[in-house]
């Protein structure tokens, strides 16, 4: 090996040493690095000096007295090896410019998957957990038009309009990171592990986490900095008044990002949050053009949300009478029935030959809704 790589290395791995010290964080790691020349040095200033420091937690000092932890270090080396991951770091140049510009940008990235992707332009999309239908159909599609405007949708792998913003980008196989608040060796949430594993084969998972870091309820909404602070743009489809997705909001006012939200029922309580955002100045987003428009204004070329450009089928009297009462949210047969004054067996029958036709679709709890196109 080049001397200059072993040093690079070298200065490396003190880098992980020092973010690994129990105690420190990306904040303190940096800081202590800057005051005493390095990171290597940071462990050959005694705990006498480190002691002076004012702030620094004694348990950090003590640990930071013991010097490197070089067992733990080559641990994580080696977890990183056999999965396939690398380790991007503040200083280097690969390192995304745009995070290294926010409050207290991370000192280490793990990244799974194609390294390159995370300096691309992206855009986040964030929402609720427990997302509506419609929210869920909303994000897929947008993520999947604002993939093929080659924009990397950036989320993070949570239930709901997460899931559905990393599937509409994979759908058009486009480029999708997942910003993990967990370390990359945790399935987590479980049910998407199999997401989990296609983003990391042909997009990448991301976090600041070492291996091992469970999912602690208190580390995303550090997590959510990161897909703000990766992105051009932060849009929300769905949340709650108290919500993530409002901290992933607030952490792109401050990163100077742009906000967007698509607004929704207004007697919803999963869209109170989106409308609050809209009350406060966020673009709303009514087609994937409001959102490129501000992104880049010279270079316009999304197509519509939901637009469909096909030939809408022959519809007779009693499924246009049907068609008055049904709408994009789901409804039970007995609302439908209920507002539309028809008989029951009639409007069953309906109903069957609607979908067949794919003007309505079948939802759980047969429950009914217009597709996108009608």
């Amino acid at each position: 090996m080049l001397p200059s790589l072993e040093k690079k290395e070298k200065l490396l791995e003190e880098w992980l040493a020092l973010y690994l010290t129990p105690g420190l964080g990306s904040v303190w790691a940096r800081r202590l690095a800057e005051y005493f020349g390095g990171p290597g040095k940071v462990f050959q200033a005694g705990q006498k000096a480190l002691g002076r420091i004012p702030g620094l937690r004694k348990d950090a000092v003590a640990a930071l007295g013991k010097g490197p932890d070089i067992r733990r270090v080559a641990g994580e080396l080696e977890k990183a090896e056999k999965i396939g991951a690398k380790l991007i770091f503040y200083h280097e140049n690969v390192y995304p410019e745009a995070l290294r510009e926010i409050h207290n940008p991370p000192l280490v990235l793990y990244v799974k998957g194609i390294p390159e992707i995370i300096r691309r332009p992206g855009i986040g999309i964030v929402g609720s957990r427990a997302a509506t239908v419609y929210g869920q159909r909303i994000a897929g599609d947008l993520a999947a038009r604002l993939s093929r405007n080659e924009l990397t949708i950036i989320s993070g792998l949570a239930l709901g309009i997460d899931t559905a913003a990393h599937q509409g980008a994979l759908a058009a196989e486009g480029k999708t990171i997942a910003v993990l608040g967990c370390g990359l060796d945790i399935a987590y949430p479980f049910q998407n592990r199999k997401l989990a594993e296609k983003i990391g084969r042909t997009g990448a998972l991301v976090t600041e986490y070492p291996f091992g870091t469970r999912p602690d309820a208190f580390r995303f909404p550090a997590r959510n900095r990161i897909i703000s602070g990766l992105s051009l743009g932060v849009v929300v489809v769905e949340a709650a008044r108290r919500s993530g997705s409002l901290i992933t909001a607030e952490l792109a006012l401050d990163q100077g990002r742009e906000v967007f939200a698509v607004p929704g029922r207004i007697d919803s309580v999963k869209s109170e949050g989106a409308h609050r955002l809209l009350q406060n100045g966020a673009k709303l987003v009514h087609t994937v053009k409001d959102i490129l428009e501000e992104l880049r204004p010279a270079d316009v070329t999304g197509e519509e949300t939901g637009k469909d450009t096909g030939v809408q089928p022959e519809l007779a009297a009693e499924e246009k009478k049907l068609l008055e009462v049904i709408d994009l949210y789901p409804q039970t047969v007995d609302e439908i029935i209920r507002k539309s004054k028809l008989p029951a067996h009639k409007v069953n029958e309906i109903l069957l030959i609607m979908e067949l036709k794919g003007v309505v679709e079948v939802m759980a709890g047969r429950q009914y809704q217009l597709t996108p196109s009608t």
